[in-house]
C-alpha cells in the first residue's frame, strides 16, 4: 500500500499549468472540492493543494479523497491514499467505498484486510462500508467474521453497523441471523426495518415481510421510504396479493414516490404477476423515461399473458428509443413468442441478438427456442437443439424439462424416455420427470409402463408435490388442496355447486375424465372419479359463492393447470357469466365468455 511520491504528483503539476489557478486557503480548497464535478477541475485542484501546502493535512487530503471518489476515479484516490504519510480511518473508509461504488466489493475487503497492519481501528462507517462489500458478494463467512469483530470493538448496539449487518445476512439468504441482529437492536430506525422486510421479501418470505409491515405501521415510528415500499410491493408480486398490493400501492402515492423509476418497476411487476396486466400498461406508460428495467418487465408480463403481439410492439418501441436491450430483455422476447406460437419470429429474434445487438445467446435464450419448436410440434428439431446445449446443471434441467413436457403433450414417448433419462440421471427435477414420463406412456396406452413408473417412484420414496390454490379475499388467503374437502372452507357448498356446474358443462357436450386422468393430468393431483375437486375447481366453487358478481376471480396455483380443468374453466366462465384469472407455475390463463386468453395454446 505505502509508495512514494508517483506519476500522481505529475499529472496534478501538469494540470495546474494548465489551469494557472490563484493557490487557495484549506477552506476555500475544501470547499471547491465539494461542488468539483469532473475529474479535470479535481486535478487542478489537487495540484493547488500541493504548491499551497494543504495537502499535508490530512483532513484536506480526505476531502481530495472523496472527490475522486465521487467522480468515480477510483485509480486517482487510490494514489492519493498510497501518498498519505498518515492515513486515518477516514482515508481508510473513503477508499473502501469508492472501491464498492466502482463495483470493486473484493478491493474494498482487501484494503480493510490491511487496516490492521497500519495500527488504525475501524468505526461504524467502516464497518458499515465493508458489510456492505459482503452483502454485495453474498459472502456470508467473510460477514460472520466481521460480525464476531463488530462484537469484539464493541459495535453490537450501533444502529449503522447494525442496519448493515441485517441487510448482509438477508442478502446471504440467512434471515434468521438478520431476525436476531434486528431483535437484539436496542434502538431501530426506517433503514432497520427497512432491511428486515427486504431481507424477508427476498426470500420468498413475503408474508413475514408484510406481518412486520404492518407492525412497523402499527408503531407509527416515520414514514416508509421508498426502499421499504418497494420491498413491500415485491413481497405482494411473490405471494399474488393484489389487494395487499393495491395497499401498499396507495402508500406509494400518499409518500409520493409514484414517479420513483424503482418503485414503478416493483408495481409493474405486482400488478403483473396478480394478473392485472392492465394496471401494469397503466403503471409503465406513466414512466417518463422508461429503462431496459421497466421495459424488460412489461415485455415478460405480456408474455406470461399469452400476448405475444404486445411484447413483441415493446421490443420494438424500446428499439426505437434507442434503448439497448439486454439478455433478459430476449429471455422475455423468446418467451413471448414462445407461448404466442410465433416460430418465425423467435427465430428471427435469436438471429438479431448477436448480428444487431452485439448479445451471445446462452442457454437461457436456446431453451426458450426449444420450448417454442416443442410446442408447435417440431420435436426432432428442438430434441437436436437441446442435444447440442452445453449448460450447467440447473439450465440444464429447466432445458430438459422444457423438451420432456412438450414431447409428452405431443406424444413422442422417444424423446419423453431420453429427456427423463437425464433428468433422473443428474438427480434434477426428478419427480417431474417421473410423473410426467408416466404421462407420456399413458398418453400413448402404454398403462403397464406407466403403472410401473408409480411404483418406482413410491419404492424409491419420491414424493409428488401435493397441488394447492388459493383465493385472496380482502386481506386473507384461502387455500384449497385436491380432493380435500375436509379442510376446505365452505366444502359442502362448494362441492354441490360443483356438482351442479358439472351438470350443466356435460348438457354442452363436456365430458370429465375421459383422457384417462389418473395419469394424464400432469399434476396426478385425483384419480377419475374425484377429477372435478382439483385445487383450481375448489378455489373456483369458493369464489363463486364468496366473491361478488361483477369482481374478477383470481386464482392462484403452485403447479401447472391440467388440459380438464381448463375446458372446465372455460365453459364455467361462460355459464356464470364471470371472469376468472389463473396463474400457474407457467403463465397465466384469463378466462371470459367461454374462451381463454392462451387460446388453447400452452
Amino acid at each position: 500500500m505505502r509508495k512514494p511520491l508517483n506519476q500522481n504528483l505529475i499529472s496534478a503539476l501538469t494540470a495546474s499549468n494548465l489551469s494557472r489557478q490563484n493557490q487557495l486557503s484549506p477552506s476555500h480548497l475544501i470547499q471547491q472540492l465539494r461542488s468539483c464535478k469532473d475529474s479535470d477541475s479535481a486535478k487542478s485542484l489537487h495540484s493547488n493543494g500541493i504548491k499551497s501546502g494543504s495537502l499535508y493535512d490530512t483532513f484536506t487530503t480526505n476531502h481530495l479523497i472523496n472527490c475522486y471518489v465521487r467522480l468515480q476515479r477510483i485509480d486517482l484516490a487510490s494514489q492519493l491514499f498510497d501518498e498519505m504519510p498518515e492515513p486515518n480511518v477516514v482515508s481508510w473508509t473513503s477508499l473502501m467505498a469508492g472501491y464498492v461504488d466502482t463495483g470493486q466489493p473484493r478491493m474494498a475487503l482487501w484494503v480493510f484486510g490491511k487496516m490492521p497492519e497500519c495500527s488504525v481501528l475501524p468505526n461504524e462507517f467502516t464497518f458499515a462500508t465493508v458489510i456492505n462489500a459482503c452483502s454485495i458478494l453474498a459472502h456470508l463467512r467473510t460477514g460472520k467474521k466481521i460480525h464476531a469483530l463488530v462484537e469484539l470493538l464493541g459495535f453490537q448496539s450501533n444502529l449503522v453497523v447494525c442496519s448493515s449487518l441485517v441487510d448482509m445476512y438477508g442478502k446471504c439468504n440467512d434471515v434468521d441471523h438478520a431476525q436476531r441482529v434486528f431483535d437484539l437492536m436496542g434502538c431501530r430506525n426506517v433503514v432497520s426495518w427497512t432491511s428486515i422486510i427486504a431481507a424477508y421479501a427476498q426470500n420468498a418470505q413475503g408474508d413475514e415481510a408484510l406481518q412486520l409491515f404492518r407492525e412497523f405501521n402499527r408503531l407509527m415510528l416515520e414514514r416508509p421510504n421508498h426502499f421499504m415500499l418497494a420491498s413491500v410491493v415485491n413481497a405482494c408480486a411473490s405471494l399474488g396479493r393484489l389487494v395487499s398490493g393495491k395497499v401498499a400501492h396507495g402508500a406509494v402515492i400518499r409518500g409520493g414516490y409514484d414517479s420513483n423509476a424503482v418503485i414503478a418497476s416493483a408495481l409493474l411487476d405486482m400488478y403483473a404477476k396478480s394478473g392485472c396486466v392492465e394496471y401494469s400498461d397503466k403503471v409503465f406508460r406513466r414512466i417518463r423515461n422508461p429503462s431496459v428495467i421497466p421495459y424488460t418487465s412489461m415485455i415478460v408480463a405480456a408474455a406470461k399473458y399469452g400476448l405475444g403481439r404486445m411484447s413483441l410492439q415493446l421490443f420494438q418501441e424500446m428499439i426505437d428509443r434507442r434503448i439497448k436491450p439486454n439478455d433478459v430483455t430476449f429471455v422475455g422476447v423468446l418467451h413471448a413468442c414462445s407461448h404466442s406460437g410465433l416460430v418465425d419470429e423467435g427465430l428471427q429474434q435469436l438471429e438479431s441478438m448477436h448480428e444487431k445487438h452485439g448479445i451471445t445467446p446462452t442457454a437461457k435464450h436456446y431453451t426458450c427456442i426449444v420450448d417454442m419448436l416443442g410446442r408447435t410440434g417440431r420435436l426432432n428439431e428442438a430434441y437436436e437443439l437441446a442435444k447440442s446445449i452445453q449448460a450447467e446443471a440447473n439450465q440444464e434441467a429447466l432445458l430438459w424439462g422444457t423438451l420432456l413436457s412438450a414431447s409428452r403433450l405431443h406424444g413422442r414417448v422417444d424423446i419423453a424416455v431420453e429427456a427423463s433419462r437425464r433428468l433422473i440421471d443428474s438427480n434434477q427435477q426428478v419427480v417431474g420427470a417421473y410423473v410426467t414420463l408416466s404421462n407420456a406412456y399413458a398418453l400413448n396406452g402404454e398403462w403397464e409402463t406407466a403403472h410401473d413408473l408409480r411404483l418406482e417412484m413410491r419404492r424409491t420414496g419420491v414424493q409428488k408435490e401435493p397441488g394447492c390454490s388459493w383465493v385472496e379475499m380482502k386481506d386473507s388467503s384461502y387455500v384449497f388442496y385436491a380432493g380435500d374437502v375436509s379442510s376446505c372452507t365452505r366444502g359442502s357448498e362448494v362441492v354441490t355447486l360443483l356438482r351442479e356446474l358439472e351438470g350443466k358443462m356435460k348438457q354442452r357436450g363436456y365430458v370429465g375424465g375421459s383422457r384417462g386422468l389418473v395419469f394424464v393430468d400432469v399434476e396426478e393431483e385425483a384419480k377419475e372419479g374425484i377429477v372435478g375437486l382439483h385445487s383450481e375447481r375448489l378455489a373456483l366453487g369458493f369464489a363463486l359463492l364468496s366473491i361478488p358478481k361483477g369482481v374478477t376471480i383470481r386464482i392462484m396455483k403452485n403447479l401447472r393447470m391440467c388440459r380438464d380443468c381448463h375446458e372446465a374453466f372455460k365453459l364455467i366462465s361462460d355459464i356464470v357469466e364471470r371472469e376468472c384469472v389463473v396463474r400457474d407455475v407457467n403463465r397465466f390463463h384469463h378466462f371470459k365468455s367461454g374462451s381463454c386468453t392462451c387460446r388453447d395454446f400452452w
